[in-house]
C-alpha cells in the first residue's frame, strides 16, 4: 500500500533563503508515516497504553533533490520496502507535482516498555502493508 498525505508549506517552514529548512522534511515524513499507520486503523496512543509498543525511528537515510519554498503544495509518499518482526523500512518522498524534491528511506522499530525490541502489529507486518 502506497499512502500520500499533502501538506501546505508555511512560513515557519522556511529559512532566511526562503526554502524549507533542511530538518523540517524529517517532520513532514514524520507526520505522513503518522497519518499512514492512522490510515490502517491503528491508534498509536491505545497500542502503548494496551501493549507498551511505541515506534521509534532508528534510521534515516536523506537525499535532498530539490527546495521547496513557502506556500508550495507537497506530497508526502510513504511505501513500505521491508517488513521485519519488530522493524519497519519504508521509502519516503517529498514531492511538488512531478517533481521529486526530497526522498529518505526509514527504518522504524518497535519498542516495549522497557527499551527492548517489541512486535510490530499485524496490521503492518501484513502483505497489504507493503
Amino acid at each position: 500500500m502506497n499512502h500520500r498525505f499533502e501538506l501546505r508549506v508555511y512560513y515557519e517552514d522556511t529559512d532566511l533563503a526562503g526554502i524549507v529548512y533542511y530538518a523540517n522534511y524529517l517532520k513532514f515524513i514524520e507526520r505522513a508515516r503518522s497519518e499512514w499507520v492512522r490510515a490502517l486503523g491503528l491508534d498509536q496512543a491505545r497500542l502503548k497504553a494496551e501493549a507498551g509498543i511505541v515506534f521509534a525511528v532508528r534510521r534515516v537515510e536523506a537525499d535532498y533533490l530539490a527546495p521547496a519554498r513557502f506556500d508550495d503544495w507537497l506530497t508526502v509518499e510513504t511505501r513500505v520496502a521491508r517488513t521485519a518482526p519488530a522493524r519497519l523500512v519504508l521509502d519516503q518522498t517529498v514531492s511538488r507535482g512531478a517533481e521529486r524534491l526530497f526522498s529518505a528511506r526509514v527504518t522504524v522499530v518497535a519498542l516495549r516498555e522497557d527499551g527492548r525490541p517489541g512486535r510490530l502489529p499485524t496490521v503492518l507486518r501484513a502483505p497489504a502493508a507493503g
